[in-house]
């Protein structure tokens, strides 16, 4: 394989505005995503449809899929919040869409939902004023390296119980209780693609999927070359 002329094709499952995607972009790769939403914001190819039908139909044509099922019916904050109401679980039938394609996949989610946490990643890894951890489960050969969990360095900023917090983090979720302006959640998560605050709320930082990208390039015999951020 030539090292220096491989352009590896990944497919970004649950796109949503495309924190992921970029991620891969940056490590290298060509991106598609899929989406049953519209996403006029996503930087990268675009497909909307099912991701799972789209998985089991196509995933075979990519060198890596990478898949974020919604993450409400696992979320603390959900259960906290919005008690009584229900989530699709689509975990299950993603995995079994992933598995079946015979490609190497990783699966991403929040660290209370079904998932099996092959690495977990944090923001403080990346030098990110968001904590964010979420795990990641991988398959189809795959075996990915858990960098060093860095020690939190204080609070995350806000209103806690009427009473106010300082901290090197920002909440990115909901409105209230001080959760900082547009441009400090994009800064904070690295994207600047997007101000759409429900968008932010939703991603995860493209500095923990280029870090799996090239770990995923490794495993694939490949290196493409890193790119501009987007």
């Amino acid at each position: 394989m030539d090292r220096t002329t491989t352009v590896l094709k990944v497919l970004d499952a649950f796109c949503c505005a495309g924190g992921a995607g970029t991620g891969y972009h940056r490590a290298g790769f060509d991106v598609t995503g899929i989406d049953i939403a519209d996403q006029p914001n996503y930087p990268h190819r675009f497909v909307r449809g099912d991701a799972v039908e789209f998985i089991r139909e196509h995933g075979a044509e990519f060198d890596l899929i990478h898949a974020s099922p919604p993450c409400q019916a696992g979320c603390t904050l959900t259960a906290g919040t919005n008690k009584g109401r229900t989530y699709p679980q689509l975990i299950p039938a993603t995995r079994a869409a992933l598995e079946s394609t015979g490609r190497p996949w990783v699966m991403e989610n929040v660290l209370g939902a079904p998932l099996r946490r092959d690495i977990t990643l944090c923001g403080e890894m990346f030098g990110l004023a968001v904590i964010r951890h979420r795990g990641f489960e991988a398959g189809g050969g795959l075996v990915l390296d858990q960098p060093a969990h860095r020690k939190h360095r204080g609070r995350v900023a806000g209103m806690r119980h009427g009473q106010w917090f300082t901290g090197p983090y920002f909440a990115v979720y909901g409105n209230g209780g001080g959760k900082g302006t547009v441009s400090q959640w994009q800064s904070a998560m690295g994207i600047h693609w997007t101000g759409d605050r429900r968008e932010l709320a939703e991603a995860i930082p493209p500095a923990y999927t280029e870090l799996i990208g090239h770990q995923a390039a490794a495993h694939l015999g490949a290196a493409p070359a890193a790119r501009a951020a987007a």
